[in-house]
């Protein structure tokens, strides 16, 4: 097999790979919609998606709706979502989203970019989550695992999100970003650890640019 030699080429091969190893990929943050999806992408930051998926039940059952959320006791949200750490700032983002939604989108997630990285919490990792995996529209998160994953790959000498994100873009076919974005993720959690990548069981390590195999 002829192995890609351009950083859009190992990102090609890379999806196409991946998919295959993959197949069942999917966000692992529990949601029933968008609203519930923006909460739970909230509370991700610094946490598991395992932790999170433990404490938002007890949130989404004491607050199934933005309008109910606007109105929070924020000491109630500390509480409910203190296991997730750094519960006072989360608790105040929460209720400001749910604020955000209710005063200007009509108690709806607003699907435009440009106005959920308005909405507080919400910056484009966090909207870029929503969009792919809630919404089915164009979106590629990108976080920690991304961010070293398009490094390790050769993708990109990028280290900011933002630029990350960009560059990946113009590689992969919009349709296939949020994708592309969930199975690195995976990847990066189940074989390209951030302390030692398993290069042995990767997939892709016959054209990584990084990956270390012994010989013999």
């Amino acid at each position: 097999m002829a192995k890609p030699r351009s950083p859009k080429g190992r990102a090609k091969e890379a999806l196409a790979r991946l998919d295959l190893e993959y197949p069942d990929a999917q966000c692992e943050l529990d949601h029933r919609n968008p609203y519930e999806l923006l909460a739970a992408t909230i509370l991700s930051a610094q946490c598991t998606d395992v932790r999170v998926n433990q404490v938002t039940p007890g949130l989404f059952a004491r607050f199934p709706s933005p309008e109910d959320l606007a109105v929070a006791d924020p000491l109630e949200v500390e509480e409910l979502v203190r296991s997730t750490g750094f519960y006072k700032n989360k608790a105040r983002s929460l209720i400001g989203m749910a604020q955000a939604l209710v005063e200007r989108f009509g108690c709806a997630v607003p699907s435009a970019m440009e106005d959920l990285v308005t909405v507080p919490g919400v910056g484009r990792k966090t909207a870029n989550v929503v969009r792919s995996v809630a919404m089915d529209l164009p979106g590629l998160p990108v976080d920690t695992h991304v961010g070293r994953l398009s490094l390790r790959l050769g993708l990109t000498t990028e280290t900011d999100p933002v630029k990350v994100e960009y560059v990946l873009d113009d590689m992969i076919p919009p349709a296939d970003w949020g994708r592309f974005s969930l199975l690195l993720i995976l990847h990066g959690r189940r074989v390209c650890a951030s302390r030692k990548a398993r290069c042995v069981d990767c997939v892709l390590a016959d054209f990584c640019p990084s990956a270390s195999i012994p010989s013999g």
